[in-house]
């Protein structure tokens, strides 16, 4: 019975954190308050449940119990007369919930959630406390596993969450999903976030951090979520298709041995199957909205990848064409980069390279993949001095040991 109760507490906690913390935001107006009676209240269920049952609706619980604990702590406090009135609204709209409709429910879910994200999200908050506001609340993450996932003090990641948390409370940035001429820049924030918590998880599993928390899981949690609350929103199906396709890959990347192996030399069988076939329904399904955005397009690079049989039968003019749309919705030199390596494969190196001189690259001269992608098209061209100063500089730059032993034995082939 004890491990049965663990076992319920610790499903319910991954999977309604969100939901039963934004609840308690919304009424407690304290994101400190709010988390600290969350976490009292699962403490008090691992503690009750395996002697007196598990209840018939353990997230019905969870918060009703959180909420009592919410009422005693204000009772204790001077200021709770002004809380009573949203204490009362909480009671209300809350005590019936096991018996309510599990489409009312659901809905109350999706509000709340949908808030929580866009409070997270809220442009005058920086990014990195945008991303630990998010895994933190949403995703219900300790402040110790995010911190290790960034490679940051754990003393500095708490501390972010403080200021973004003082910020929301001065500011007096709203509880409440934005208003539909709002929506397009606000909710590009918000996928914006979870894009990076999940580039971060893909680079952490190529240094093989073992001790990292896998963002990659949690970023495409976080992508379903939201994809569950906007159905009809195609850059948010765009988004959960490029992560399921990128993490389809994932078992490739790395050798048995820990080598880095790029796509041009992975093992294709590897690569998971079920998971990309996901995210090509979501992109086709997207695609037929009409909409087209960035996050659709990479997704869509990274389809006509899967669909190659192996890497010399890669569609690479698909890939370039894709590129030059990307450019035209967002007009970075990194969009131009990847689109010569595709002209690189679709035509020849040297026509390649050619067409690069065009484009002025001086402001990736401290960026790292740069370096590598010039060395690689230098090596492939014969221009081996070139190509070993260009080696040397990504391996300078690079702080992923995986990826650096990777350019090193590179550099050595080039030089025997």
């Amino acid at each position: 019975m004890s491990q049965d109760a663990q076992r319920v507490v610790e499903q319910t906690t991954r999977e309604h954190w969100g939901y039963l913390y934004a609840c308690l935001v919304k009424h407690l107006n304290d994101f400190d308050l709010a988390e600290d009676v969350l976490q009292e209240s699962i403490l008090t269920a691992l503690e009750s449940w395996p002697s007196k049952g598990i209840p018939e609706t353990p997230r019905a619980w969870l918060l009703q119990t959180a909420k009592n604990k919410a009422i005693d702590r204000l009772r204790r406090k001077a200021n709770f007369e002004s809380k009573q009135e949203s204490i009362g609204l909480f009671n209300e709209q809350h005590a019936a919930e096991p018996d309510s409709p599990e489409k009312l429910v659901d809905q109350m879910i999706e509000d709340e959630r949908l808030r929580l994200i866009f409070t997270c999200c809220h442009p005058a908050l920086s990014e990195s406390a945008q991303i630990a506001l998010t895994l933190r609340t949403l995703g219900g993450l300790e402040v110790s596993q995010i911190a290790r996932a960034f490679l940051v003090p754990e003393t500095t990641l708490a501390q972010r969450l403080v200021r973004a948390k003082a910020k929301i409370s001065k500011a007096g940035i709203p509880y409440k999903v934005p208003d539909s001429t709002q929506w397009p820049t606000r909710i590009h924030s918000v996928l914006a976030v979870i894009y990076l918590i999940f580039n971060e998880g893909h680079s952490a599993a190529e240094r093989d951090d073992s001790g990292s928390t896998d963002l990659c899981e949690e970023a495409i949690r976080l992508a379903s979520m939201l994809h569950q609350l906007t159905p009809d929103e195609p850059e948010v199906m765009g988004l959960l298709a490029l992560t399921l396709l990128h993490d389809s890959r994932r078992d490739a990347r790395v050798g048995s041995q820990q080598e880095y192996r790029p796509l041009s030399n992975q093992d294709r069988s590897l690569w998971d199957h079920e998971k990309a076939e996901t995210g090509k329904q979501l992109l086709k399904q997207a695609l037929q909205l009409g909409k087209v955005g960035p996050y659709q397009l990479q997704a869509a690079i990274s389809a006509v990848h899967f669909d190659a049989a192996d890497f010399e039968s890669t569609d690479w003019m698909q890939i370039r064409l894709l590129y030059q749309r990307l450019y035209e919705l967002n007009p970075t030199v990194v969009i131009q980069l990847n689109a010569m390596v595709a002209l690189s494969f679709e035509k020849d190196v040297e026509t390649a390279l050619s067409a690069m001189d065009a484009i002025d690259f001086s402001s990736l001269e401290k960026y790292q993949p740069y370096y590598a992608t010039l060395a690689d098209l230098y090596r492939r061209s014969d221009q081996l001095l070139a190509a070993s100063k260009a080696y040397k500089q990504a391996i300078s730059l690079s702080d992923n040991q995986t990826e650096k032993s990777y350019l090193e034995n590179q550099l050595a082939n080039i030089q025997k």
